[in-house]
């Protein structure tokens, strides 16, 4: 049986809820992330085996004493980045920013809500084993502050060929394509500091 802790999204849009299921499963390999179009969708004896809600507003709205009475576990899907367009009872996530902006803000929210892993179980030993050389994670924490292959050879006094290399061998290793991924990937082992991106 899978013992893996549940995450639930809970809206309309078909592809929203795709592409923040995936997203949801870089930030947190350990997740088991499911959908729903609605609230009532989820059956009935498992509702609260969810350790987070990411849920539309329209939903909270026609459901809001269910959430209101979760309000720990839920966050709220906006569009606005608007405090005041907000619903001022829960922790809120605006869908409608850029990737990498996303994706800082799931990390934080992550980091606020679990601080050192806090009421997280323990990452199975696969993902917690060092896969990579100490260089490669200079190289990779540098790659996810932001720094194109010339800065970093720069900031590590190496030759922008060996940045290359290294950048090809975490990416064979990681099997993460994106800068996007190796960001989350980056932060989520602490090779990087979230407040550095």
């Amino acid at each position: 049986m899978d013992r893996r802790p549940k995450i639930a999204i809970i809206d309309s849009n078909t592809l929203a809820m795709m592409g923040l299921k995936q997203i949801l499963q870089n930030v947190m390999p350990i997740m088991d992330v499911h959908n729903f179009r609605t609230l009532e969708d989820i059956p009935t004896n498992d509702v609260d085996t969810y350790v987070h809600y990411f849920v539309a507003t329209n939903v909270v709205l026609q459901n809001r004493s269910f959430f209101l009475d979760r309000r720990r576990k839920t966050i709220v899907l906006t569009l606005s980045n608007d405090p005041n367009s907000q619903l001022k009872d829960f922790h809120c996530l605006c869908l409608n920013v850029p990737e990498e902006q996303l994706i800082r803000n799931l990390l934080m929210l992550e980091q606020h809500g679990h601080p050192h892993g806090e009421h997280f179980p323990d990452m199975p030993k696969a993902l917690k084993a060092k896969i990579l050389s100490d260089r490669e994670i200079e190289v990779l924490a540098l790659i996810a502050q932001g720094l194109i292959n010339k800065e970093i050879a720069d900031h590590l006094n190496i030759s922008m060929t060996t940045v290359i290399t290294h950048r090809k061998n975490i990416i064979e290793k990681l099997g993460l394509k994106t800068v996007s991924a190796l960001t989350i990937y980056a932060v989520t082992h602490g090779y990087v500091d979230i407040n550095k991106i």
